[in-house]
């Protein structure tokens, strides 16, 4: 192996690894093949049953199958989080406290709002969904029910992966060449849940995703698993470091008003700055938000 393909770290008794540059990642099968071949010849049976090896492949492979991360590419990830122990503890307190009176606040919307869905058109009052969080894991979100049921979700499938992927036909709803996730005038919407978009009431729910851990007050939306199938690899950044959120610095500052690429950078530059003075920020400008219905659908 010429030395510039071979890089590693040691640690005595403990770890050896190396890694391997400028290697196609299809040949992992047979590197490992040619690693326990030798270490056969050299070792025996006892020697071996002590050896644990395991692979990772950077940029990882099949990124557009899976949502996990493998955390073993990203260390940096876990010392961060030891640095922010104290703030991210903070965070997620000020998210209880916030998910809990949010909850208390439309209480009466609680009531009501599922009352007019289902008296509106057929299907549950909750809408579930499969979506990707932190370390691209994945949870089920919540929302009031805006759609017809059995809506066919391969509109939105190939409305995202244009939009993401940066054609000219699909950024905007409104054909401006701004970035939405929702489809202007989309028909499978139900009367009332326009009203429902239009007004964010639809994502009242996502107080309970909250308290439960899996989303945060504030940060990055988080994406439908099929989305990340057109993701860039930089794209994938804005879902390691921190959870997703109802609302964020994209539906505060850009809602609407960007491309894909300019809402990862928004959601990358939240992640670097992030302080909790950041969040109330994003919190007390998100009414004014809603109230206007800027670039909702």
């Amino acid at each position: 192996t010429r030395e510039i393909d071979l890089k590693g770290w040691y640690e005595y008794n403990s770890v050896m690894g190396v890694i391997f540059t400028e290697i196609n990642g299809n040949d992992k099968d047979s590197l490992r093949q040619k690693m326990d071949n030798h270490l056969c010849r050299v070792l025996d049976r006892g020697q071996i049953s002590g050896i644990k090896i395991s692979w990772h492949v950077f940029p990882e492979e099949d990124v557009k199958q899976k949502a996990e991360a493998d955390m073993e590419l990203y260390p940096d990830l876990e010392k961060r989080d030891e640095s922010k122990r104290p703030a991210l503890f903070l965070k997620r307190t000020t998210d209880i406290i916030g998910g809990l009176l949010g909850i208390l606040l439309f209480s009466p919307f609680f009531i009501i709002l599922p009352l007019l869905v289902k008296f509106t058109s057929e299907g549950p009052v909750f809408f579930r969904q499969e979506r990707v969080g932190r370390y691209g894991k994945k949870f089920t979100f919540l929302k009031f029910r805006s759609m017809h049921i059995n809506s066919d979700p391969a509109i939105h499938k190939e409305y995202t992966r244009k939009l993401i992927s940066g054609q000219q036909d699909a950024k905007g709803a409104d054909g401006e060449g701004n970035c939405s996730y929702k489809i202007k005038d989309d028909p499978r919407v139900t009367p009332i849940g326009r009203f429902l978009r239009k007004s964010s009431m639809d994502e009242l729910p996502q107080f309970f995703n909250v308290l439960k851990g899996e989303m945060s007050l504030v940060g990055p939306r988080p994406p439908i698993p099929y989305e990340l199938e057109s993701y860039d690899i930089w794209h994938r950044r804005r879902l390691l470091e921190i959870k997703p959120g109802i609302t964020g610095i994209w539906q505060v500052h850009g809602r609407s008003s960007t491309t894909f690429d300019e809402m990862v950078r928004m959601d990358i530059k939240y992640i670097r700055e992030w302080s909790i003075w950041m969040d109330i920020k994003l919190l007390l400008k998100t009414p004014w938000v809603i109230l206007t219905g800027k670039g909702a659908y």
